[in-house]
């Protein structure tokens, strides 16, 4: 007997919002609007860090990172959930299910790592700014984005095979409009405890311990500024962090609650479920260019200037 020759359906329904399928195609205008602004949004990012000398900095080169990951998630998620709310073309083969779960899940990760290493970009801006560029020059700012692509896709490597293993008969029909592990192994007719405890080490050792490194980075930024005797300077030293602490807050701030709702929430509606998961998957990429782009002025700056070389 084959390692998995065991009984998987063809395909996976899809499902929208639970209750409110008659509303679909009236979702789906402002579900395109979001598309429209991650992929504009980032895609405008990756452009002026791309064109703009003033830009070839490590926080630009960071954010650029950042801006990447939230293109790839949306083009992750993009396919599934613009079939479903605007064509109700639910089926996904198996196969495919299982490769949309792994880029979900690893461009999510891609993005945490992405946000400690702008931790650790703030935390030598501000504490050691004499060696900032002697500490991050390009070669490190490299060295972060491959071992953050390395960790992501090394780690999340054995889901789809945890996933195969396992004999899927209870149904077939997944509780989202895009595919995710924990939705998936929970049509296992077996024993999932495998899958629940390695993904329970995953969330931990990867996207607990960002976030632990992160707060931690915060603590010596605090200090730093506060020990610096003018309130200006503290204000200009702190503002430089504001952007940074936004897209941490519009990332694990959905994702804790996702978590929450999910081990505390058994009794919660099931639209509840939905609604968190889709917030935690589809704000950040919209809100973190925003967010740069409104708190950023050279980012503002380098996007008009590259609309006013359009023009001419």
């Amino acid at each position: 007997m084959g390692l998995f020759n065991v009984t998987h359906p063809d395909s996976f329904l899809l499902t929208g919002i639970p209750g409110l399928e008659s509303s679909h195609s009236w979702l789906a205008g402002p579900l395109c609007m979001m598309y429209a602004v991650a992929l504009g949004g980032n895609t405008m990012i990756l452009q002026a860090v791309r064109v703009e000398p003033s830009l070839h900095e490590p926080m630009y080169y960071l954010l650029s990172m950042l801006s990447f990951s939230d293109v790839a998630m949306a083009m992750a998620t993009l396919p599934t959930v613009l079939r479903t709310f605007c064509l109700n073309a639910r089926n996904i083969a198996f196969d495919a299910c299982l490769i949309q779960m792994f880029l979900i899940h690893s461009f999510s990760m891609m993005e945490s790592g992405i946000l400690l290493a702008m931790s650790f970009d703030r935390y030598v801006a501000i504490c050691d700014p004499l060696h900032y560029a002697t500490v991050l020059t390009d070669g490190v700012i490299a060295g972060m984005g491959v071992a953050v692509t390395v960790r992501s896709f090394v780690t999340l490597f054995p889901l789809p095979f945890l996933i195969k293993k396992l004999p899927i008969c209870r149904s077939n029909v997944l509780s989202h409009s895009y595919c995710l592990h924990p939705d998936m192994m929970k049509l296992a007719c077996a024993d999932i405890t495998i899958n629940s405890i390695y993904g329970l080490f995953v969330l931990i050792s990867t996207f607990g311990m960002d976030l632990f490194f992160i707060f931690f980075s915060y603590v010596f930024i605090l200090r730093s500024v506060m020990a610096i005797a003018s309130h200006e300077e503290r204000l200009k030293a702190f503002n430089t962090c504001v952007s940074h602490i936004l897209a941490v807050l519009a990332f694990y701030v959905p994702m804790i609650g996702v978590s929450t709702v999910h081990r505390f929430g058994k009794h919660a509606p099931r639209y509840i479920h939905v609604l968190m998961s889709n917030v935690y998957l589809f704000v950040p990429p919209v809100l973190n260019p925003l967010i740069y782009s409104a708190r950023t002025k050279e980012i503002r700056r380098a996007i008009v200037r590259m609309f006013r070389r359009v023009k001419m």
